[in-house]
């Protein structure tokens, strides 16, 4: 399970020009589901990146996680991060769960932020969305488990 994270000041994503998930400080999640995903992999990576130290202290220094910094996320399935790019002109999409499957880890990953009790806002899965966001750094990191 992938997770391509972006500290924002705001965010939003929309679907058929209606803004369905929109946050203002806190963490952008691209989230992508591989064949061998779990639900234990999405707890721990849940854990990472609610745990992960990228918003600053009084001291300017990153070690402030996206609750202490008093932030949302907004998460958002996104199944191109599961491509195979090493060889080729074109993407495969061979690693990347069966769409039910994927589904399935991604709403258990939204409720694991919400579990957490940290406000968060999502995506449509398999929706053709539009995601707009003002990059805080900009800062992005990649986590996978």
């Amino acid at each position: 399970m992938i997770a391509l994270i972006q500290r924002v000041k705001q965010a939003s994503v929309m679907v058929e020009n209606q803004i369905i998930g929109e946050i203002n400080q806190g963490l952008l999640i691209f989230l992508g589901v591989e064949q061998q995903d779990d639900e234990n992999k999405a707890i721990r990576l849940c854990e990472r990146v609610l745990g992960y130290r990228i918003f600053s202290d009084q001291n300017g220094k990153m070690n402030l996680n996206v609750q202490q910094a008093g932030g949302s996320v907004l998460i958002v399935s996104q199944f191109t991060l599961a491509a195979d790019t090493k060889k080729g002109m074109r993407p495969s999409f061979t690693k990347g769960a069966k769409p039910e499957e994927a589904k399935r880890l991604y709403e258990f990953f939204i409720q694991q932020c919400h579990k957490a009790n940290i406000v968060t806002q999502s995506g449509q899965f398999a929706a053709d969305m539009q995601v707009s966001l003002i990059n805080d750094g900009p800062t992005t990191f990649w986590l996978q488990v």
